[in-house]
């Protein structure tokens, strides 16, 4: 299984960025698809989450009412689009694929496949 996650870039504070991560293949078992992001010095930390099925979506507190995570299903792709960006969003961000049930969703450690990660910088 691969995650190729793309979409990352530079933006000053207020500004829009989308993610995007397409998976392939995309199997019955990887039910789940998430973000995650780690910021220098900072240990990983979950941002968003979807299942393919429509379950969710799940958002973590800090970015809620900015970002929003969406799939299409035909094309196995994910998406975060990240609104009114702030500085403290700047971070690599992972897009990763797994199968954890709804206490879990927000843990790395129940998802088995992880894309490369893409750098989002926000300036002030």
């Amino acid at each position: 299984v691969q995650l190729q996650a793309s979409g990352g870039g530079s933006v000053q504070a207020g500004g829009s960025l989308r993610l995007s991560c397409a998976v392939s293949p995309r199997t019955s078992s990887l039910r789940t698809v998430g973000w995650f992001r780690q910021a220098p010095g900072k240990e990983r930390e979950f941002v968003a989450a979807i299942r393919w099925s429509g379950g969710g979506p799940y958002l973590s507190d800090s970015v809620k009412g900015r970002f929003a995570i969406s799939r299409d299903n035909a094309k196995n792709t994910a998406y975060l689009q990240m609104n009114s960006l702030k500085p403290e969003d700047t971070a690599v961000y992972y897009c990763a694929a797994g199968n954890p049930i709804l206490t879990t969703t927000r843990d790395s450690r129940f998802y088995d496949h992880w894309g490369q990660g893409t750098l989002v910088t926000v300036s002030s």
